[in-house]
Order: C-alpha cells, then structure tokens, then sequence
C-alpha cells in the first residue's frame, strides 16, 4: 500500500530539492548544537541568529516549547553570543519550485558551551528533560480520499514533518516496518483501539505509541492523536491547518509535551522568589557604584535592585529576585562580585 499521490504532492509542495553539498559538511549534532536559516553571514545577522539558537536550545533541553517567554530567559538571550562555543556556515543549494532556477540558503551551526548553557538553566529554575530520551513509534494513518492508510517506513517522506518536528523539540519518532499485519492496521488507528496497537508494536522498544489519524476537514487537513506510555494513555488532542504538514507537525508537539510533563524534572537548588537584603563591601567611589550597577542589571533574575543605605560595613541593597538567591549567585561575573558566607544576615558579597 502506498500514500496516495494526491497526498504527497501535496507534502512535497513549496520544498526544495535535497541539498547539493559535497565533501565535509556543517552539521547540527547533539542538544547543545542546532542549525538556523540565515540572509547574510554580517555579525549583526550572526548575534540576532545566536539569540533564535539558544532559545531553540533551551527548549529542546528543557522540552518547554515556551521556555523563551520565562522571566530571565529574554536578558539571557540578548547575551546568547557569550554562550556559544564555535558556529560553522553552510551553503544549501536546491532547485525553486516555480521557475526552476538555483536558489540557496545559508544555515548558521551554532554550538553552544554545555557547562554555561547548564549554568542558565539552573539559575533560571527551567526544567530539564534527561536524556536518553525514549523515542515512540509513530502510527500515523492519512486517508486522503482514498481511505486510511498506514504510514511505514517505506513511506517515511509523508511523516516526515512530524520527525522533524519531534527532532526540533528534542527527541524522535520512529515508524513500524510496514509489514502487512501492521498496514491492515489503520482501521485500528482510525477507531482510536489503543490496546491493539500497543499489541503490534510490542517489538519496539520502547513500550510508547503516538496514534495520528490525518484526514480532509473543511478545505483543510485535521488530525486526532493518542499518545500511550506503557499501555497508559497520557493525552488526547486534535490538530487542524490548511496545511498537511503543519496539522502533523501538532502531533510531534503533543507528544513532547507529554513526555515533558511526565518526565522532566525541575532544576534544583534556584531558591524562592523575592526581595532580598544584601551588603555588598568594596564600595570605595562613584566609579565602583557604577560598576555593581552595571553588573545587577546584567543578571537576568534581578527585577529591581534599591540601595538601602551605606555603612562602615558596605552598601546595604535590596534586590528584587525572580529566582532564589543562589539562583542570582549562579549568574554573577566573580570577576565583578564575590560572594561571601552564605549564613551570613544579610547575605555579604565584595566588589573587586
């Protein structure tokens, strides 16, 4: 049995031809390394694309498609150029799809510094997602007019905007073989029958199975999933677009989140949100009050810092915190403040 030809025309619409490439090339690997499209290789392009990486980054650890929009994460990227490794360019070519003319594409490799991008995370409280990751078999069945058809892995080219949107969010789909009794089995999908899928799919490891029924809705495409962790199903939810890919592309999404809630865990030891009082010493001029403000308002998790009064002791600040406070000491340059006994009332930390 094969995808019908309506449908994968209609996946294979608006793509480029495979890349053109030839000796050793760039590539994104591992947690801590993605790929972005960029226009030029000028450094104001390059730091606006560092900036779009490690927030692709900090989700795929985290699994948090949302991590970017948590309190701190925006100043983190701003400085995103400071977390990076090595980055690498890579020239695609392909073929345009209309005139038929070359077009290219220039993608940006960025790796980032594991221990620094670790460091973020911690301080910020984002959750972490362990790995090795579990990678669930994705019994996806399109019925494009025709009736439902199973998607193995000889016709992994229909799947594979859900694969690739599994890989961006940081984990990965794979498909059955595609033997008979496995394609007599999108009735089984379209019915929703969880238990008779979980059966065929007990020789993969491991034991999860992401149920997708894509099917023509209103002049576009809807699909309704059913992610199963170990014969349990953890979530239900639908997907709808004009476009075919981007209705799969929900199902990938659906089964992250899933796995996330179920799975990652909260970064230890960031502290409790609030305002905190702290003495800091070494304070001797204008100049050295200067310097600890520009290093508080570089600290992602200060909202607020006010100056309480100085004494012969230092200068009494009370800072305003979206993490605890050994969040804010994860984040500091010791270059520029120290801190000092942590059973100290208030908190001490020195100026160099």
């Amino acid at each position: 049995m094969r995808v019908g030809l309506a449908l994968a025309c209609l996946l294979a619409a608006g793509v480029a031809t495979a890349q053109r490439v030839e000796g050793d090339v760039a590539r994104a690997e591992g947690a801590y390394e993605v790929e972005v499209p960029v226009r030029n290789q000028g450094a104001a392009e390059r730091n606006t694309a560092f900036a779009r990486a490690l927030s692709q980054v900090l989700g795929k650890i985290s699994g948090d498609r949302s991590a970017a929009a948590r309190p701190g994460v925006g100043e983190e990227m701003r400085r995103a150029s400071e977390y990076v490794r090595s980055y690498d360019y890579r020239q695609d070519e392909g073929i345009s799809d209309v005139s038929g003319a070359p077009s290219y594409q220039t993608t940006l490799i960025v790796r980032f510094d594991q221990d620094k991008v670790d460091g973020i995370m911690s301080a910020l409280g984002l959750p972490i997602w362990p790995s090795p990751r579990p990678k669930p078999v994705l019994w996806l069945a399109i019925d494009d007019g025709k009736g439902p058809r199973l998607v193995g892995l000889q016709q992994g080219a229909a799947a594979r905007a859900a694969l690739d949107r599994a890989q961006a969010r940081g984990y990965r789909l794979g498909l059955p073989s595609g033997s008979a009794a496995e394609m007599a089995a999108a009735g089984a999908i379209w019915r929703g029958d969880t238990a008779a899928i979980a059966r065929l799919s007990s020789r993969y490891q491991p034991p999860m199975q992401l149920l997708g029924k894509l099917y023509r809705n209103k002049g576009g495409w809807k699909a309704d999933w059913i992610f199963v962790d170990r014969g349990r199903v953890l979530s239900r939810w639908s997907t709808e677009n004009s476009d075919a890919r981007r209705a799969m592309q929900g199902g990938a999404d659906g089964a992250a989140d899933a796995l996330v809630r179920r799975y990652a865990r909260q970064s230890p030891g960031t502290g409790t949100p609030g305002t905190y009082a702290v003495l800091v010493t070494g304070i001797d001029s204008a100049d050295d009050y200067i310097r600890l403000s520009a290093q508080l308002q570089k600290v992602s998790v200060v909202k607020r810092f006010v100056p309480v009064r100085a004494t012969p002791d230092g200068l009494e600040l009370m800072l305003e915190l979206s993490t605890g406070m050994s969040g804010f000491k994860r984040l500091i340059d010791d270059d520029v403040l120290v801190s000092g006994d942590s059973d100290a009332v208030p908190q001490v930390f020195q100026l160099r």
